[in-house]
């Protein structure tokens, strides 16, 4: 796989991207689908009959159970609830819907016939972007919805966009069969120990994209460098050098990737400042690329590559730990991680974590008061 293949593939994939903004609202596959979620079927058709003029696909839940069940199976671009449900209220569906990283930038317009400031006060601060109250005139409906869908398309399209960045950083993992599931993996470690740090939520995502992105500079490196099995002369080396800042400029234009860049930009830094490409040293170094830095040294140092055969856990643990005294390694992060490996953490955070950040380990937050070792 060249670098040359990675481009075309990044512009094939942005291609599409445009080729799918412009025709948004020209296909029929590709019209707004909104979800009405209501107990009384009179309430449903009256709300698909304010819509009709419109080009949506319309779906329909009476519970909301039900309504989780088509958001998990179907692309929704917007739902349309009432304050009182059967089963669980708007609010308490509204949180759930939010609390759900796959779901939580659906906009929801909630709808209700109680009156009341305190009742849209708990409809927004439960996550629903609108609310409105019964009777609901149809011209106002359906300006509401065109402007929740249009803000929805445009997040669809940095979703998109982002999809690309994490496509040509998978791709650029596949240009060496010994690093086939490197990055999932890093995501995974890099997750557990930020977990056990008691990190916020943000933090938490940044690590797990970081584990993907963190390299995507290296789509600058050509492969005669990148693999080259020899020495690399000064000039090549400079420019493996330049892989962070090269991710760091590719990643930088989307505000959604901000709290990466300090993990692409500083994951080869070193605690003594011999790192690169800053020089930075101690706690200068962002608390998010350090995690990242052991994470990705540990799963190095216990996979095989062409130039060594794999180490077993404990003598990589025992690597991390020579080269802490080295000054190489952050001393008290190194420690963290050599409890959260002894305990089972690290090498089965995998398992623990299927769907992060949705699911979340006990033991982990039981330990987060151990390790509260975070900046």
């Amino acid at each position: 796989m060249t670098l040359e293949w990675l481009k075309q593939a990044g512009e094939q994939l942005g291609a599409t991207v445009k080729d799918r903004r412009e025709g948004q609202l020209e296909e029929e596959e590709e019209c707004p689908t909104i979800l009405i979620l209501d107990h009384a079927e009179i309430n449903r058709r009256l709300l698909r009959s304010m819509l009709r003029t419109e080009r949506y696909r319309i779906l329909e839940a009476r519970h909301p159970n039900e309504a989780l069940a088509l958001i998990r199976n179907e692309p929704v671009d917007l739902v349309i609830l009432d304050l009182v449900l059967t089963g669980m209220s708007g609010p308490e569906f509204c949180r759930a819907l939010k609390s759900d990283r796959r779901s939580q930038l659906i906009p929801i317009l909630m709808l209700t016939s109680v009156q009341g400031a305190e009742n849209e006060i708990e409809g927004i601060e439960s996550g629903a972007d609108e609310y409105l109250l019964k009777p609901v005139h149809p011209a106002v409906l359906r300006s509401r919805v065109r402007a929740m869908v249009r803000h929805k398309l445009a997040i669809n399209t940095l979703e998109e966009a982002e999809s690309i960045l994490f496509a040509l950083a998978q791709a650029i993992e596949q240009r060496d069969a010994y690093t086939a599931g490197h990055c999932e993996r890093l995501a995974c470690y890099s997750v557990a120990i930020g977990m056990a740090l008691g990190l916020p939520r943000t933090q938490l995502l940044a690590l797990h994209r970081g584990g993907f992105l963190h390299d995507i500079g290296k789509i600058s490196i050509p492969d005669a460098i990148l693999h080259k099995p020899g020495p690399l002369t000064a000039g090549e080396w400079a420019l493996v050098k330049r892989h962070p800042i090269k991710g760091e400029e590719i990643c930088s234009e989307m505000k959604s990737l901000r709290p990466v860049l300090p993990i692409i930009r500083s994951h080869h830094e070193r605690w003594d400042g011999s790192g690169y490409p800053d020089g930075l040293r101690g706690k200068q170094i962002p608390l998010v690329a350090r995690i990242l830095q052991l994470s990705d040294i540990y799963d190095a140092l216990t996979t095989a590559r062409p130039y060594k055969p794999a180490l077993t856990p404990s003598e990589a643990l025992g690597i991390l730990t020579e080269q802490a005294k080295r000054g190489w390694r952050d001393p008290e992060l190194v420690e963290v991680f050599g409890e959260l490996h002894r305990a089972g953490v690290i090498d089965n955070s995998r398992a623990m974590f299927p769907h992060w950040p949705e699911l979340t380990s006990p033991s982990l937050h039981a330990g987060s008061a151990v390790f509260a070792a975070a900046d």
